[in-house]
C-alpha cells in the first residue's frame, strides 16, 4: 500500500510505549497494533485526533504517502 504509518517511529522519538498511547487515549493495544503495522484500512478522526495530541504530532508526521508503493487492488 502506498499510504504508510510511522507511529513506530514516533513512539520511540517520544521514548513511549504502545502500551502507554493506548492508556492515554482509550484505544485498545490490538487496534493500535493494528495501525502500526499497516494493516488498517481506515482511520477515524477522532483516533487520528486523539493520537496526535497524545504524541504532540500533526497528521502528516503519522502517516506518509510513497508513491513507490503499488496501490491496493481492492
Amino acid at each position: 500500500m502506498a499510504i504508510r504509518v510511522q507511529l513506530d517511529d514516533l513512539l520511540w522519538q517520544r521514548r513511549m510505549t504502545l502500551t502507554e498511547l493506548s492508556e492515554r487515549i482509550g484505544i485498545t493495544v490490538a487496534n493500535l497494533s493494528i495501525l502500526k503495522t499497516g494493516k488498517a484500512k481506515a482511520i477515524r478522526f477522532s483516533t487520528l485526533d486523539a493520537i496526535c495530541r497524545a504524541l504532540d504530532c500533526q497528521p502528516g508526521d503519522l502517516i506518509l504517502f510513497d508513491p513507490k508503493e503499488p496501490a491496493d487492488e481492492d
